[in-house]
């Protein structure tokens, strides 16, 4: 399998897509405004403690007040509760947790208030991002994640990933980090420190104690509410999370994250530096990748996967249901129970696939096409808990009920992805009135003549639709394109972008930005 991690980057947002094969099989959004990221860590002033939830209200600088449950605070939270007054105390003053003396674990069935009083100033790290109109929820069990290794400030246990098969490797490598680890913290051991030495291990564990340091620095010199430690990119947090020897290229289209990435793959991979590419051309970058096709396909509501059969896509707030269809696919010779198993093996691969791509969280019900032999439905359980390994989000499969329903609940860290796949019309802007359709280019071209000769911008990009585009290039030396190049400056760039709707159109300046010939004075 060849993995490849695609991503285009402009002044609003990030956009990254992951593909396997060329498949796209997830995509990230991420805004420049948002800052209230998993990992990130906060001071925090409790603003709110509620009994009756057995939880607090956390104020930690976003619209609404995050959620911090009982469960939430950890079993060390006496010694960390106690260490963090005792900082606040004395800014000036170091003081290294390996000299702390741990106080004894909290009652997992305790209230929380009698550990927690309103105004309290305490960090907290996020555990879920904003989901809907609820704020993020939080966890004072503090970890600081790094390539092979997580460091838990205030515990006291050495675990190691249970995806390392091997007995001997996850004793080796408990026993090795056992031996590195300083006193009163933890560290959980990822998969893919599997085979790694002493040295290795031992210099990312320094890092990381590092950044709890520096994060300790900065908590004794806030006021709440305030970020004292914010997560790396979501790409370069991809990358460290999911990089190995399948990724044959990463491409990205901005140059200052071309070289924050390059960096990073030299420091975790310095022997496949070289497949991180800066991509230089006008055509879009998502396009040049057929992602822009890939997702607007993917993301509809009714998604065809195999001989014409399709599934159908419903969300709620809490509940999403997926409904399997042969469509007009025909009974094999077999039967019907051939048939159904066939689709429905073919539908669980498509929908482990959404269920990555959409980043779907909380329920899933899935309404396979009945199957009558025990041994069938017991092969498309077994089916799909091996495709969904790859899945990253904590999730969990039951086998399918006697109505042929199977229920999956994965993780939600996040809010889930969407991408809008319908246009509305440019021209009449959904009133179903249109100018005719056939005197686009004509408009087009006079957009171009008050750029250049009004606007005396002579160096910029026109994206237009692809068919647009292929209308216009038509013909070698008699082109329509050919001809304004002619007559309007060859410095003029017009090219195709499969994101537009039909009869649109994006000016892009020298600087990559975009303007608007119509409002430009």
């Amino acid at each position: 399998m060849n993995s490849e991690l695609i991503i285009d980057a402009n002044s609003q947002e990030i956009c990254i897509a992951l593909l396997e094969d060329k498949k796209l099989v997830e995509i990230h959004k991420e805004t420049k405004e948002n800052s209230f990221s998993v990992g990130n860590i906060y001071l925090g002033k409790i603003k709110k403690i509620m009994p009756g939830l057995n939880a607090a209200f956390v104020d930690v600088g976003y619209s609404k007040d995050a959620f911090l449950h009982y469960q939430d605070l950890g079993s060390f939270f006496t010694s960390f509760s106690t260490y963090s007054k005792k900082i606040k105390k004395e800014p000036n003053k170091t003081f290294p947790i390996q000299k702390e003396t741990l106080l004894p674990e909290i009652d997992k069935k305790g209230s929380i208030s009698n550990v927690l009083s309103t105004g309290q100033e305490i960090p907290v790290q996020i555990l879920k991002e904003p989901i809907s109109t609820k704020g993020p929820r939080l966890t004072t069990e503090i970890s600081i994640a790094g390539r092979y290794l997580i460091l838990i400030p205030f515990g006291n246990k050495i675990s190691v990933s249970t995806k390392i098969a091997s007995k001997e490797e996850r004793n080796r490598l408990r026993q090795l980090v056992t031996s590195i680890t300083p006193k009163n913290f933890g560290v959980i051991i990822r998969t893919v420190a599997e085979g790694k030495m002493v040295a290795e291990l031992d210099n990312e564990l320094r890092i990381l104690v590092k950044r709890w340091e520096d994060t300790v620095g900065r908590i004794q010199k806030s006021t709440a509410p305030r970020s004292v430690l914010t997560e790396i990119g979501s790409s370069e947090a991809i990358l460290r999370d999911l990089f190995n020897s399948s990724f044959q290229n990463i491409c990205v289209n901005n140059e200052e994250l071309y070289g924050e990435i390059r960096d990073y793959v030299g420091l975790i991979a310095p022997d496949q530096q070289n497949i991180v590419n800066f991509h230089k051309e006008g055509i879009p970058i998502f396009d040049k990748f057929d992602i822009t096709k890939q997702a607007k396909s993917a993301f509809r509501r009714i998604v065809p996967f195999k001989s014409g059969s399709y599934l159908i896509i419903e969300h709620t707030e809490a509940l999403h249901v997926i409904d399997v269809n042969s469509g007009n696919r025909s009974i094999s010779n077999d039967g019907q129970e051939t048939t159904a198993i066939e689709v429905n093996m073919a539908a669980a691969d498509e929908i482990a696939t959404q269920l990555r791509l959409r980043d779907m969280g909380g329920i899933i019900v899935i309404d396979f096409i009945d199957m009558n032999l025990a041994e069938n439905r017991q092969k498309l359980y077994d089916h799909m808990r091996q495709i969904m390994k790859a899945d990253r989000a904590k999730h969990n499969i039951l086998p399918l009920t006697k109505f042929g329903l199977m229920q999956i609940t994965r993780q939600r860290v996040r809010p889930e992805m969407h991408m809008t796949t319908t246009e509305t019309c440019p021209t009449c802007n959904g009133t179903g009135k249109a100018q005719p359709s056939i005197l686009f280019v004509d408009q087009l071209e006079k957009k171009i003549a008050h750029v250049v000769n009004d606007l005396k911008v002579t160096d910029f990009t026109l994206y237009i639709h692809p068919y647009v585009y292929a209308y216009i290039n038509q013909g070698f030396f008699s082109s329509i394109k050919r001809k304004w190049k002619r007559h309007y400056g060859r410095k003029i760039t017009i090219l195709p972008m499969q994101d537009l709707p039909f009869l649109s159109y994006k000016f892009i300046d020298k600087d990559k930005q975009e303007f608007d010939p119509d409002t430009e004075i």
